[in-house]
């Protein structure tokens, strides 16, 4: 399915928008400011069900007590989110639902300029790019992903009382072993895929014969339920002590490595846009194949990060996609 129509009401900046969408690009072209993101961050809600930059009360246009969005496919679906400051509610034909049922969703790729400092941003970065990929590719991972780092807020909050009961954090240990587990396996497993064609895929842009690699580290190689459970336990005092949760895979990292070195320290700006390029290639690649979907294509301002040849190549690759784009000024490729 593509992407018709989008209209807007007191989201953001906007009191009232509306963007008749074309089957291959669309350009959106306004100043810094005006709202051109938060078009996109609408497409997001009702493909993905959620906002990839804030919550809910943070979204609603000042003294404003509601805000609505409605999208409407090619083939005339439409679906409606409505946020009123107590609750979010989604409209599918007759039935309104608290969250965007999964059969409703449609995979979207989004690039942010942000994305480009992404091989020398924090680990925290990191997880949060490749969990929002992973979270298209693999239903079950957003739910594995969801559970637990609803359980790690909990337990976190415990922690951080003078006085708890020991018996109070066990049942959050358990909710993070066994979503920790699956988290773990499946990143694992989606890693290996993308690591397998990111070289090939990066010389199709750069052209030479530099080696990238994902590296994947945990705090962890393989452990069963009880293992993660026994050492979620085992470092309950230190976890105390410190407020936080000091195991786990909300400590994962991802880091780029080119030709045999961190790429954060040895890769060069054009190198580093290179790597993030070929990496969101990879994801339309592995989801069209995976989900039998042609994801939606969301570009927000990135054009003016790129150099003609990348601008080319970006194009190219997205030619058969439903593109969205947003811009200060009209581009040339």
């Amino acid at each position: 399915m593509l992407i018709k129509s989008i209209s807007l009401t007191n989201f953001r900046n906007h009191t009232t928008y509306s963007l008749e969408c074309k089957p291959t690009t669309t350009l959106i072209l306004g100043e810094n400011g005006c709202g051109k993101t938060s078009v996109l961050e609408a497409i997001y809600i009702l493909t993905q069900g959620k906002s990839f930059r804030a919550t809910d009360p943070d979204i609603i246009k000042k003294e404003t007590d509601f805000y609505r969005i409605e999208l409407v496919y090619d083939n005339g679906e439409k679906i409606i989110a409505t946020y009123d400051t107590k609750k979010k509610s989604f409209q599918t034909l007759d039935k309104k639902t608290t969250r965007l049922p999964a059969k409703k969703k449609h995979p979207v790729i989004l690039f942010l300029p942000s994305d480009l400092n992404l091989v020398t941003g924090a680990p925290s970065r990191h997880r949060d790019y490749f969990d929002r990929f992973f979270s298209v590719l693999n239903p079950g991972y957003a739910t594995a992903l969801n559970k637990y780092n609803k359980a790690l807020l909990q337990r976190n909050k415990l922690l951080k009382e003078e006085v708890i009961k020991k018996s109070a954090i066990f049942p959050w240990d358990i909710l993070l072993a066994k979503n920790g587990v699956i988290i773990k396996k499946l990143r694992d497993e989606l890693i290996k895929e993308i690591d397998q064609y990111l070289t090939d895929t990066y010389h199709t842009i750069a052209e030479n014969q530099d080696k990238i690699e994902i590296k994947y580290t945990s705090d962890f190689n393989e452990l069963t339920e009880n293992q993660y459970l026994d050492l979620l336990e085992k470092n309950y005092e230190k976890d105390h002590f410190l407020g936080h949760t000091s195991f786990g895979v909300h400590r994962d990292d991802f880091r780029f490595i080119f030709n045999q070195k961190p790429a954060e320290s040895t890769a060069s700006r054009g190198e580093t846009r290179s790597i993030i390029l070929a990496l969101k290639f990879i994801e339309a690649k592995i989801i069209t194949e995976k989900l039998n979907q042609k994801p939606i294509i969301l570009l927000d301002d990135v054009f003016s990060e790129l150099d003609n040849k990348r601008r080319k190549c970006l194009i190219n690759n997205f030619k058969n996609h439903q593109v969205i784009i947003t811009s200060v000024e009209k581009f040339t490729a």
